[in-house]
C-alpha cells in the first residue's frame, strides 16, 4: 500500500493509505492520527490555554504604553489677574479619554493592519 499526503483546496491536510483517506486536520503532525481523542483535545486546550496568556501579557504591555503616553504633561505659566502672580502649573497634554479611545482602537486593529502590510510587501515584486 502506498502512503499519499494531499492539500485539498479548503487547507486541510489529508493522509490516504491507499485510496482509504484516514486522517483529515489542519495541523500535521507525525502520529496525530494515532493519538487518543481524549489526549488531543487535552494537549489543544493547553496549547489555547497558552495563546491566551500570550495575548493577555501583550495587552497588558500595550495597556502600560498607552499609560505612559497619556501621563504626559506641560509646565504652563497662569498668570493670577488680581494678584499679577505667575504660577507653573502641570498640564496634561491628552485628554484622557480620547487618547485611550483611539489608542485601543488602534491596537485592536493592528493585527490586521500588520498582515495587510505583509501581504502587500511580500507582493510587491509580483506582476
Amino acid at each position: 500500500m502506498n502512503y499519499v499526503q494531499d492539500v485539498s483546496a479548503q487547507g486541510y491536510v489529508e493522509e490516504y493509505y491507499g485510496k482509504q483517506r484516514c486522517f483529515s486536520s489542519m495541523i500535521n503532525n507525525p502520529g496525530v492520527s494515532l493519538l487518543p481523542t481524549g489526549l488531543l483535545g487535552f494537549v489543544y486546550l493547553v496549547f489555547l490555554g497558552y495563546l491566551f496568556l500570550g495575548i493577555s501579557i501583550s495587552a497588558d504591555i500595550f495597556m502600560e504604553a498607552i499609560e505612559v503616553i497619556t501621563s504626559k504633561t506641560q509646565v504652563r505659566e497662569v498668570v493670577d489677574e488680581t494678584t499679577e502672580k505667575t504660577f507653573l502649573i502641570e498640564v496634561p497634554v491628552w485628554n484622557p479619554t480620547m487618547a485611550n479611545l483611539t489608542l485601543m482602537a488602534f491596537g485592536s486593529s493592528a493585527p490586521e493592519i500588520i498582515l495587510s502590510v505583509l501581504e502587500a510587501v511580500k507582493g510587491l515584486g509580483e506582476p
